[in-house]
């Protein structure tokens, strides 16, 4: 087993008496990508400083390479901590050129290295973020994806044990975006770093991240899997957060869920589920058959066609609705009635109502 380079234990920090995180507990290895995903304000960029140690802990420690950081009564500095970090504006010097801007890392201090070695180090890390050739621009002169590949080159110059990304691609255009990640992904596990990566996009955190943590008002709801979160999500926040699900109403009862469209068996999602008890069973767009029926209890609201699938949204009798997909071309209509099935046998997952929202 590596030893961990970063080990937050109870990390705690308030901000006016109120707790921006609380005891935050984890741990990462080299090579591993942890993403932080949660909505805004929950305390995610908050981890990060406290990590970078630019803001001081109020409770617990934190470890870097089995080294004591941070505690109530330890503050070890920025500069020595050997931490990189990526801001969501990559913060570049613009009146410095690129080799200018990746070079700064290296100068002076205990990162100081030669002027041979450090000319070296230049020529590598701009290979390995392919802007090489691009030396003497200036960041005015350069698109939104080179500048943060800028940001990353300077910030793994100094061979940083840890980097933190704070929101890194939340400037750049869809497609962008989705090319940079992977690109980013990539420099990432070829070095072999581990990373805290911050965002409050799912399908970012889900797409690059060996681990999940959920943050919801300074705490880690749930740390885990992508896969691990996707089919066991711990609370109906998480599952609301990061799944595109619903929740269909109803009452524990001798092993199944009574529901307004039948009796659902289920599984429990947040512990103990009592016989008569008010539950939410999660529901997922493949979860339930949409089948044309003249004397179905429910109503096809709106169809969604998007060329490999068709997304319905199936009013109940209840007035709630479902987001149902259809991986055919469906022949419904808005306005027909229909029956809800289930998909297979498979138990769904049920939470307390009213324990976790």
């Amino acid at each position: 087993m590596s030893e961990a380079i970063v080990r937050c234990s109870g990390v705690t920090r308030f901000h006016d008496g109120v707790p921006a995180v609380e005891d935050i507990d984890f741990e990462l290895v080299p090579g591993e990508i942890l993403s932080i995903l949660g909505p805004s304000g929950c305390g995610k960029t908050t981890l990060l400083r406290l990590i970078a140690g630019f803001d001081n802990l109020d409770r617990g420690e934190i470890y870097l390479k089995g080294g004591l950081a941070s505690s109530t009564s330890t503050h070890l500095s920025p500069d020595r901590r050997n931490v990189g970090m990526v801001f969501q504006e990559y913060a570049l010097f613009p009146h410095m050129t690129v080799a200018q801007n990746v070079s700064f890392g290296l100068r002076g201090g205990q990162k100081g290295l030669p002027k041979a070695e450090r000319e070296r180090r230049l020529a590598e890390v701009l290979d390995l973020v392919e802007l090489s050739g691009l030396e003497s621009r200036y960041p005015h002169e350069l698109s939104g994806g080179q500048q943060q590949r800028v940001a990353l080159a300077r910030t793994l110059a100094p061979r940083p044990v840890l980097v933190l990304l704070d929101e890194p691609f939340s400037n750049l255009d869809t497609g962008m975006r989705r090319e940079m990640r992977g690109e980013v992904e990539r420099i990432l596990r070829n070095d072999n770093i581990a990373t805290v990566f911050v965002t409050h996009d799912r399908d970012e955190a889900f797409a690059m991240a060996d681990r999940v943590g959920i943050m919801r008002n300074g705490r880690l709801e749930q740390i885990d899997t992508p896969h691990n979160i996707y089919r066991t999500p711990i609370s109906t926040f998480v599952a609301r957060f990061c799944l595109a699900c619903d929740f269909l109403k109803g009452k524990a009862n001798n092993g199944v869920v009574v529901t307004e469209i039948g009796d659902l068996p289920y599984s429990s999602g947040n512990g103990v589920i009592e016989e008569g008890s008010d539950v939410s069973l999660m529901v997922q767009p493949d979860d339930f058959k949409v089948i044309k029926d003249p004397n179905g209890a429910s109503v096809i609201e709106s169809i969604d066609f998007r060329g490999g699938e068709t997304m319905l949204v199936v009013r109940m009798p209840s007035g709630a609705k479902l987001n149902c997909r259809q991986l055919i071309r469906s022949n419904l209509a808005p306005g027909d009635r229909v029956t809800l099935t289930p998909a297979s046998d498979a138990p769904m997952k049920a939470f307390r109502s009213g324990a976790d929202d």
